[in-house]
């Protein structure tokens, strides 16, 4: 049934036409027109007739699915566009937010080359854990060429693995960094929802202009979180630093006031135990107090071991 409509010039589709156009299924556009995310079709003696109204429809569906809204999300959206609120500033927040967050640009890398760069030996079970850590990705149709999202990040493999660095040890480390840096993306997020865009997210969808501002704060805070991460990884590899040269030195290191004390970062996975035996409000309490009973234990088992010289001394005179 595909071409003009009687004299409107207006394409019409059957179902199956209209699933080939849009690259849905018969069953996904029947279950669309369910949840009413479709405008209900002409009926013309036995059959549905679709516009170009729900191609482009279809279309937009696709295009926010992509951008990892769900169905029920979609559908308030598409409400408000049809309502005449527009989704011109949703969408443009929704881009920026999906935008990099890096000026870093991806590469791509030859096997041949990528083996060169560790040593010239084939390592097919460190390439797989590679693409799983995201480091490298696959190329479709080429088993030769990787892509590499960040070539900076296999930069500094490449140099630990020539400073003597085996790449379990690598890949390991990049496991449990990961972890940590995601604690840190989370709770920037949560304060900048907390304290900036809790007043944009009041209703749902935002209005096109509160989404319009809120894209651009989000343009004027994406690189805040690296430039504080940066400042702070730039200040505690300092501090640390010193102190493990001293240590090795066996030189005293210049002791801290208490004002100076700096926290101690734990593994993540010591802080997802004790998170899942206490809860989040009250790690930082069993953390303290596990850390005080450890102490007193040692200050007891001294004193015993002292006692008990003291004794044996005695008893030996």
């Amino acid at each position: 049934m595909t071409g003009a409509g009687a004299g409107t010039g207006t394409a019409e589709y059957r179902i199956e036409d209209l699933a080939q156009a849009s690259g849905a299924t018969v069953r996904t556009i029947r279950a669309y027109q369910d949840r009413g995310l479709l405008p209900t079709p002409e009926r013309r003696g036995r059959a549905n007739v679709y516009r170009e109204t729900h191609l482009a429809r279809l279309r937009q569906i696709a295009d926010l699915l992509d951008r990892g809204y769900t169905l029920a999300s979609i559908k308030e959206l598409l409400e408000a566009w049809d309502a005449g609120r527009g989704l011109g500033g949703v969408l443009g927040l929704v881009a920026e937010v999906h935008g990099p967050w890096t000026d870093e640009e991806s590469d791509r890398i030859s096997r041949r080359e990528l083996d060169a760069r560790f040593g010239g030996r084939q390592d097919d079970e460190a390439i797989a854990e590679a693409v799983e850590l995201g480091v490298l990705e696959r190329v479709p149709g080429r088993d030769d060429e990787f892509l590499v999202p960040s070539p900076q990040e296999l930069a500094v493999a490449v140099e630990l693995y020539a400073a003597g660095v085996p790449l379990p040890a690598i890949s390991g480390h990049l496991r449990e960094l990961r972890g940590q840096v995601e604690h840190i993306a989370s709770r920037f997020l949560e304060f900048t929802t907390e304290h900036v865009f809790a007043r944009y997210l009041g209703h749902r969808p935002p209005t096109d202009s509160d989404a319009a501002e809120a894209a651009s704060l989000v343009r004027r805070l994406r690189p805040l979180a690296q430039q504080t991460v940066d400042a702070e990884l730039a200040r505690a590899m300092r501090t640390f630093a010193t102190r493990h040269l001293h240590h090795h030195l066996g030189a005293e290191p210049t002791p801290l006031s208490d004002d100076a004390l700096r926290p101690v970062l734990l593994p993540s996975r010591t802080t997802q135990a004790v998170r899942a035996l206490v809860g989040e409000e009250h790690v930082s309490a069993f953390v303290a107090a596990a850390t005080e009973r450890e102490v007193q234990a040692r200050t007891l088992d001294g004193l015993t071991a002292t006692h008990v010289k003291s004794r044996k001394i005695d008893e030996s005179a």
